[in-house]
């Protein structure tokens, strides 16, 4: 009996041992690259970034998140309490509510410093302008990115409506409809259909950000203190590509 016990023992354990390999051998491929992340700077209540600076430090994110390097954000019971008092981003981010194009992890950012705003197929409609105009006019936030990233399903649906009549129900026509004038636009570029349907779609909404919003962002983007760019992320290597930067 001892000899039976003994054994199921030693076979447990092994399997244990097995199941644990890969998580350690991640473990292995990662250690000593772990990164105490400071957050982003603020004076007088707001961020304390230029444009451009801003800019800079999600692109530094990205290469971190790349290199495969853990950054650890602030996340303590004082950083909690501190934002519990007000917050103060340094990027406005347009974004896909896509479940695989997390922000806050592509940039490796922590609490307090993304104020996003996300849907299907990253358009701008009231509530989001809205929300823009909120980070612009009352948080401060020196930057706008509009991200759209490979593979958007909203996007495929746009195109499906325009290629093939297609009609979907609920509200997803509706919610889709903005991106039809982008698909429009990318027919006949050269590349991959979808991904220059996409990027148009992200240099839509930039371009009227940029030119048909109200003062409370034409003033600023006038005086230089923000910056709307475009990005678009690619899901296989999680690389961040920003463009329409001027």
């Amino acid at each position: 009996m001892c000899n039976v016990s003994r054994r199921l023992f030693m076979t447990a354990t092994a399997a244990s041992a097995v199941a644990v390999l890969p998580a350690a051998a991640h473990a292995q491929t990662t250690s000593g690259k772990t990164t105490p992340l400071e957050p982003a700077p603020v004076k007088d209540g707001k961020s304390a970034l230029t444009p451009d600076g801003a800019l800079d430090l999600l692109k530094r994110g990205n290469e971190a998140f790349l290199r495969d390097e853990i950054v650890l954000p602030d996340r303590s019971e004082a950083r909690r309490l501190e934002l519990a008092k007000g917050q103060a981003p340094f990027c406005a981010y347009v974004s896909c509510s896509d479940s695989r194009v997390p922000p806050e992890l592509l940039f490796g950012r922590g609490l307090g410093e993304l104020f996003i705003i996300r849907n299907a197929g990253n358009t701008v409609d009231t509530v989001a302008m809205g929300s823009i105009e909120y980070a612009v006019a009352e948080l401060g936030v020196p930057l706008i990115v509009v991200m759209g990233h490979e593979s958007c399903g909203a996007v495929k649906a746009a195109m499906s409506v325009v290629e093939k009549n297609a009609r979907f129900p609920g509200q997803i026509d509706n919610m889709i409809e903005p991106i039809i004038p982008a698909v429009l636009e990318a027919r006949g570029q050269q590349g991959d259909p979808l991904e220059n349907a996409v990027k148009q779609n992200v240099r839509r909404v930039v371009r009227n950000l940029r030119e048909e919003s109200d003062p409370l962002l034409l003033k600023p983007l006038a005086e230089g203190r923000i910056k709307i760019v475009g990005a678009y992320y690619h899901l296989d290597t999680g690389a961040v590509e920003f463009f329409d930067q001027a």
